[in-house]
């Protein structure tokens, strides 16, 4: 899943400074550990905030107080080598938000699938459902991308493979990050009409599209694999070194205590929610996290 979703998911090369008081080596295996160590990215709503009003904060706050732990975080923007230096780096033990089967990290099991989603104008004159509406080729449509390629994301592919380019416009997923929720852009340009459409990962459709002013409708993607090849949907995991077996395990079992807990977090944030598939039913994917 390149660039893809999210993100959690889905993130511009970014570099950022790490808290000195996080920067330590991992605990030996035969200590007990003192915190449930997190990385995240500080300024990534609705996923992650350093105020801690992310849901990827309070879905981490259930589980620490589950393992009668505090929370310790390492703030970082997530960008190019995010897994390395943080997880890697032994700053932290986990990583909220990646997707199932995510190549550099060992992953739980999913505690939640989504997807895309159109977002526009409640009462527009066109209503848009699918990728294959007609009224996408005349639409100003935004999407979020990753750095200058357009050709890094699920919906810029989806909708290049129908020879539709020139009414879209580049949102950058994280923009100017001196401000806070940059990603949200996109949705405020939908609202103030400066684009008709936007096609984005559905946990910010969910969480940002009802806080504007301009009453906006939002429409999941209904189609898990677009006819283009590109996936829409996505099973979301924890993520832990892939020696941390024990740990993953353990986390594991906390999911699953902890499903209508997290399921209510996720509710509540407006996470367009899809049944999880069969663990046996998945497949590697690359992350949203360029690394």
């Amino acid at each position: 899943m390149r660039a893809r979703a999210f993100g959690a998911l889905m993130i511009v090369p970014m570099a950022g400074l790490l808290l000195a008081s996080s920067a330590r080596a991992p605990e030996p295996a035969h200590v007990a550990p003192r915190a449930l160590r997190v990385c995240a990215d500080p300024n990534n709503m609705p996923f992650s905030s350093r105020d801690g009003s992310g849901f990827e904060n309070r879905i981490a706050e259930r589980l620490a107080r589950d393992l009668d732990l505090p929370v310790k975080y390492t703030w970082l923007p997530q960008g190019r080598g995010f897994v390395r230096k943080t997880l890697n780096a032994g700053l932290c033990d986990v990583i909220m938000g990646v997707p199932h089967n995510y190549d550099l990290v060992r992953t739980t099991q999913p505690y939640f699938r989504s997807t895309y989603a159109f977002v526009y104008r409640t009462g527009s004159a066109y209503a848009v459902r699918t990728m294959d509406d007609s009224v996408l080729t005349h639409l100003r449509i935004g999407i979020h991308i990753i750095g200058d390629d357009y050709q890094n994301t699920p919906p810029a592919e989806a909708l290049a493979a129908r020879g539709i380019i020139d009414n879209v416009t580049g949102f950058p997923i994280f923009g100017d990050y001196s401000k806070r929720d940059p990603a949200a852009a996109i949705i405020h340009s939908v609202a103030r009409d400066s684009i008709d459409v936007a096609i984005v990962w559905g946990p910010f459709a969910g969480y940002f599209a009802p806080r504007e002013r301009t009453p906006l409708t939002v429409v999941p993607l209904t189609n898990a694999v677009d006819e283009s090849g590109q996936p829409f949907a996505y099973d979301i995991s924890l993520g832990v070194r892939h020696a941390d077996s024990a740990f993953a395990a353990r986390l594991d079992s906390l999911l699953v205590r902890d499903h209508e807990a997290i399921d209510g977090i996720l509710r509540s944030y407006r996470v367009p929610l899809l049944p999880l598939l069969p663990l046996d039913s998945h497949q590697s994917h690359e992350s949203p996290l360029p690394q």
